[in-house]
């Protein structure tokens, strides 16, 4: 780099890290893109943490921008002014999944953004119909795979659709425990929890939280959770690692910034919303949730976002799941 170029480039950060700190300055407030619509988990917890900031960062508006899987909320973020005032949220779908999903992407997952921090962690769970497992004899993983591998193509699951959480999570378990099950997708995780519980299907890979007023009732059987350890909402269900080795996927999302936005702008973004991820106020209300906080620093989630980036490319590509 020659001396006239890091010249421009030290000019053109100290320039906008001044229109930041006059935007913040100026009490405008922050814009928080939720690429989901209003009533969702990630909603609810963005609402949480937006109101547990305004002592530190002012006025934090949520901006519902749902639509083609979570992408144009996450282009909005992207395309934004790196001015420290537009911030969104980035999940498994559209950090994740989605780049390997569809066929044209709007953003570069990998490129586009700065990580600010993770948000939370909500462990997905195997799940079958409880009179289905009882009637087939299966308490366990370890029986859910020996029954499927006595009686081939007997056994299905659901999910919400294609390239869904529940259906690359029933795929990596076939590939990993070695069985079929036929994969039968529906149009949304609640009606495919109502096929489960029907007996229509034998089995899902279900977000903990949707899942356990159906576990609770005793409509639902809790086989496993899919994070490597166990979950404190589920103490006594162990995770599928325990009989396939490595095996996790679970759910997460946190936030990020437009990619050009000053480091020292998101250290105070990080530093504001880690503080309101650890108050024991946020906390308990995540909790209601069955959604762990999981504050971290911008380099933690940026890792962890780059490890399932390259996770899902091969759990995509083996689901043969596509969105044109």
């Amino acid at each position: 780099m020659t001396r006239r170029t890091l010249l421009i480039s030290t000019v053109a950060a100290m320039a906008a890290l001044s229109t930041v700190n006059l935007a913040w300055a100026q009490g405008r407030p922050i814009r928080l893109i939720v690429p989901y619509a209003a009533g969702g988990p990630l909603d609810v917890t963005a609402r949480i943490l937006a109101e547990r900031v305004k002592d530190s960062l002012g006025t934090v508006i949520v901006d519902n921008k749902p639509g083609a899987g979570g992408n144009i909320g996450a282009d909005a973020v992207a395309k934004a002014a790196p001015d420290g005032l537009t911030i969104g949220i980035a999940a498994t779908a559209t950090h994740a999944v989605n780049p390997w999903l569809y066929a044209k992407m709007p953003f570069n997952a990998a490129t586009d953004f700065a990580p600010i921090t993770q948000m939370v962690r909500v462990p997905n769970v195997l799940v079958m119909n409880a009179e289905v497992a009882q009637r087939l004899k299966i308490n366990t993983v370890k029986d859910l795979i020996a029954y499927a591998k006595a009686n081939p193509a007997k056994l299905n699951y659901g999910s919400g659709g294609n390239g869904s959480a529940g259906h690359l999570a029933g795929e990596m378990f076939k590939a990993q425990a070695g069985i079929f099950a036929l994969h039968i997708p529906y149009n949304g995780g609640n009606p495919a929890q109502f096929a489960l519980q029907s007996g229509q299907v034998d089995f899902n890979f279900d977000n903990l939280a949707t899942a356990a007023p159906g576990i609770k009732s005793g409509k639902l059987k809790a086989l496993a959770v899919t994070t490597l350890t166990r979950s404190p909402a589920l103490p006594d269900v162990p995770p599928v690692a325990d009989t396939l080795k490595g095996f996790s996927i679970d759910t997460w999302w946190g936030l990020v910034a437009p990619a050009a936005t000053p480091k020292d702008v998101i250290a105070k973004l990080n530093a504001a919303f880690v503080a309101a991820l650890r108050s024991p106020e946020a906390q308990a209300r995540f909790a209601g949730l069955l959604a762990e906080p999981v504050p971290t620093t911008p380099e933690q989630f940026g890792a962890l976002m780059k490890s399932e980036l390259a996770k899902y490319q091969s759990v995509v590509k083996a689901a043969g799941a596509k969105v044109d």
